[in-house]
């Protein structure tokens, strides 16, 4: 089932989320209708908070980005087949350098900005059939699960904007939040006018 995705101004975007219990109900048909969602929107990642649960959930599918020819063959590989369900994902560690790429967000449409973040993580989590894992992930399946992980602590990407870029889209994150935006995705606007 695809579920609308939650737009910018919406509290829960901005909560610290709650660990996920081992007999939270329906977790495999919410993590199916989360999958669904983040591909009919076309994304490549999906957080539970985008979704109006406060819990600590985050999928990705990173494969898109296997057709990118600005990558290593290496790269092009390691992205192809990178599907995950993250429950109760703690990073451990940030490494390397910080490095800029251009990030948008299904929850913030059609504003990108350049992101810095650090190139490898260690990263501890209970995958879909909560069985733990302790993973090394670099580069742009790094970069990915960063963000993700970020939506799960209260954190979007524009937060991390100098104050310069965030004036400058100030305007863009207004309408978003108030629904004046054209999307071919479902979403929720947190202050649209009811009966519009």
């Amino acid at each position: 089932m695809i579920l609308p995705i939650v737009a910018y101004g919406d509290p829960v975007l901005k909560k610290k989320a709650k660990a996920i219990e081992a007999d939270y109900p329906n977790l495999s048909e919410l993590i199916e209708n989360m999958f669904e969602t983040m591909y009919n929107a076309h994304g490549v990642g999906l957080a539970a908070p985008q979704i109006g649960l406060s819990i600590r959930l985050f999928l990705v599918d990173a494969s898109p980005f296997a057709e990118d020819e600005d990558l290593t063959v290496e790269e092009q590989q390691s992205l192809k087949d990178f599907k995950k369900v993250f429950i109760n994902p703690v990073i451990t560690d940030e490494a390397g350098e910080e490095w800029a790429f251009n990030e948008g967000c299904l929850s913030i449409p059609d504003v990108r900005e350049d992101v810095f973040r650090k190139e490898r993580i260690t990263i501890e989590y209970l995958d879909e059939n909560l069985n733990a894992h302790t993973q090394t992930f670099d580069g742009l399946a790094a970069r990915v699960i960063q963000h993700e992980y970020d939506h799960i602590e209260g954190v979007l990407f524009t937060d991390k904007l100098s104050s310069l870029k965030k004036r400058l889209i100030k305007g863009k994150l207004a309408n978003i939040s108030k629904g004046k935006i054209k999307m071919d995705y479902r979403m929720r606007f947190p202050l649209m006018k009811k009966g519009r």
